[in-house]
């Protein structure tokens, strides 16, 4: 988010995490342009900025030690709709100087939401089966895109809660419409699941799950095309096999800037 609202050479350093390709929704080729730290006050004060922006999850002791050297601490939690992901941008935009880049990029969210949105009024019934083989609750981002781009949460429908184990045996048991699969876990491999004739899968890429900001704008457009292909007469591509990989949970995202 930083990335988008603040000015050139106002960022001075972004986390070493989204340097990595596996675990940052942060595009590879705009990573590239920042330097990175990896979060140590030492790292942090030879820099030294104005401001640091970190998750909520910052140790207390980085915080104090950042604090007492003068420097300003301002933390962010995860954002659960889309809405709080856009109040977060605003306020990023806010503390980088320049909110008419958080209203820009907000317009650009919108803009593609509403592009995504389906049109023919019917919910399809899916399971997000994420890395670790668990599943997200209701009260997550990606829930929220889901919503809005025209599908409905299977686990929820079962009674599942944010971060519950989804078993290969319950998918065969009791499967969705569409399984979007975004691990590698054994199961989620499984060549059983060739074998489920209503049940179609898609690919979901684990970059789209962490992060909200522009990461909403190309989760809403992988979302709305894979329902489109499901509309009758539209086709569908089998999951592509090339791009599955080793996946691992969120990690720490830490940026400063001035």
């Amino acid at each position: 988010m930083l990335a988008e609202v603040a000015a050139p050479g106002q960022l001075l350093a972004i986390s070493h995490y989204s340097k990595d390709a596996r675990a940052s929704s942060m595009e590879a080729q705009a990573a590239a342009r920042f330097a990175a730290t990896g979060g140590t006050v030492e790292e942090v004060l030879a820099l030294d900025p104005d401001v640091v922006v970190a998750g909520s999850f910052l140790a207390p002791a980085t915080r104090a030690a950042l604090e007492d050297l003068g420097i300003r601490v301002v933390t962010f939690g995860s954002a659960a709709t889309v809405e709080e992901s856009e109040q977060q941008i605003r306020d990023l935009a806010a503390l980088a100087g320049d909110a008419a880049a958080g209203d820009a990029l907000v317009a650009r969210i919108e803009m593609a939401l509403a592009k995504a949105a389906p049109r023919d009024g019917e919910n399809v019934s899916a399971v997000l089966w994420q890395p670790g083989g668990i599943v997200p609750g209701e009260a997550a981002l990606v829930s929220d895109l889901l919503r809005r781009t025209g599908f409905s949460s299977h686990s929820t429908a079962r009674g599942m809660a944010q971060a519950d184990y989804l078993a290969l045996e319950e998918v065969v048991a009791d499967p969705p419409q569409l399984l979007f699969i975004a691990g590698s876990e054994a199961g989620q491999r499984h060549p059983v699941l060739d074998h489920i004739p209503q049940m179609q899968r898609a690919h979901f890429d684990t970059r789209l799950l962490y992060c909200g900001g522009p990461t909403i704008i190309r989760a809403a457009e992988r979302l709305s095309a894979i329902r489109h292909k499901m509309l009758p007469g539209a086709g569908w591509d089998p999951m592509p096999q090339t791009r599955r990989q080793t996946e691992r949970g969120p990690s720490l995202r830490w940026e400063s800037g001035r």
